[in-house]
């Protein structure tokens, strides 16, 4: 099965992506970077508009990317950034070898996924075959190989750290988690769960009282040195601008774009009918919030010293996250795809084959979405969700373990 895995994946390897425009930013960003430029200071737009941008193929780039991504600054943190490089570093002057390299990358991300994956399988004595619900998962072959989406390389990187996680590697799991972040910020969302597994597993020793200052200090430490790959990753790009421009692109994830959302559209039909417009921009402020409390309950509540059951929080902490945003491009589920795999949850699954009716927006010239759609959509993953709940009985209902 790996190999008809990776033969689906091989066939599309000179492709032109044709249902992400995002590509055509990577590829730029790349190249900013290959001519010297710092990619996170300029707005393609406004280089082309001057004159002064120096990358080719710059004016083909822009009209691919698409106006509203060709106005703003990029978000896309340091790690993909090195990915962009390197496509531009064998691509320079050729968005199709540009295209094979970043596609590549990508394919070595997913045999990684396969080969930890498999041991992580194994250490939990779970079915070695649930890694390919990932790996032949046609969203995953098209959205992630095929669009170009380096959630990939993202869920690649957390698969590793989990992998160092469950071999007591702890030092190496914040780092390669510090890494997953610096890819695609997502990650950052299982800070506090993999924080909180050490403190609940200091806790639930009977001897905790008697802990030498070693294992006080791997404790104390995990979130930290996450936080400082992250720094040291960042750090070629930092400075006052950076910082402005980087912060105000990552806002507009939240307060301005709206795209297959479930609850936050309930939200807005609220606001609608109470104040008369949309009110996205205090709705994107509060719903991270509620999504940060669920996390923190989940950190807390939940027994995550176990590893099962720590991979189940951090499964239900996306979802959660994910369910309450304002925008869920197909590619987000990429990464409660792959945690799906090592536990007995089978809804983001299900999720992954519904969320196909959002690509309905895509045939329509003014992107409209059809909401009937969108709710067929949701009502099916969460009823199935709320069917396994009670089918499973599993450690969010029983708090109980041995």
């Amino acid at each position: 099965m790996a190999v008809i895995a990776i033969g689906f994946r091989l066939l599309l390897i000179a492709e032109i992506p044709n249902l992400s425009q995002d590509f055509y930013r990577f590829i730029w960003d790349g190249r900013m970077l290959l001519n010297g430029f710092n990619p996170y200071l300029y707005t393609p737009k406004n280089l082309i508009e001057q004159g002064t941008a120096t990358v080719h193929h710059a004016q083909k780039l822009v009209e691919g990317m698409g106006t509203l991504n060709a106005s703003h600054y990029t978000n896309y943190p340091p790690f993909s950034q090195l990915c962009y490089f390197i496509a531009a570093l064998f691509g320079s002057k050729s968005i199709v070898t540009s295209v094979v390299v970043m596609r590549l990358q990508i394919i070595l991300a997913d045999i990684g996924i396969l080969y930890f994956g498999k041991k992580i399988l194994e250490q939990l004595r779970l079915p070695i075959n649930n890694s390919f619900l990932y790996l032949l998962n046609p969203f995953v072959i098209i959205e992630l190989t095929g669009n170009l989406h380096f959630e990939a390389v993202m869920a690649f990187f957390l698969v590793l750290s989990l992998y160092f996680l469950l071999k007591n590697l702890w030092v190496l799991a914040a780092v390669i988690l510090g890494i997953s972040i610096s890819v695609k910020l997502l990650t950052l969302l299982f800070l506090p769960v993999f924080t909180l597994y050490f403190v609940r597993n200091l806790f639930h020793k009977k001897d905790w009282f008697v802990t030498n200052k070693n294992d006080i200090l791997k404790y104390s430490s995990f979130c930290f040195i996450v936080i400082g790959t992250n720094i040291l990753l960042f750090a070629p790009f930092l400075s006052p601008q950076f910082i402005a421009n980087f912060s105000k692109t990552i806002s507009l994830w939240f307060q301005n774009f709206e795209f297959n959302a479930s609850i936050y559209y309930i939200v807005r039909w609220v606001g609608y009918q109470v104040v008369g417009w949309n009110i996205i921009a205090k709705a994107g402020k509060i719903l991270p919030l509620i999504a940060i409390l669920i996390i923190g309950i989940l950190s807390l509540a939940r027994k995550n010293y176990n590893p099962n059951t720590l991979l189940e929080s951090m499964l239900f902490c996306i979802t959660a996250y994910l369910l309450l945003s304002t925008t869920i491009h197909p590619w987000y589920l990429s990464i409660p795809l792959t945690l799906s795999c090592f536990t007995k949850f089978k809804y983001i699954w299900v999720w992954s084959l519904t969320i196909i009716l959002s690509y309905f927006a895509y045939s329509n010239p003014e992107f409209k979405e059809n909401l009937w759609l969108v709710s067929i959509e949701y009502s099916i993953v969460i009823l199935f969700f709320i069917y396994e709940l009670s089918k499973k009985n599993p450690t969010l209902v029983k708090l109980k373990q041995d």
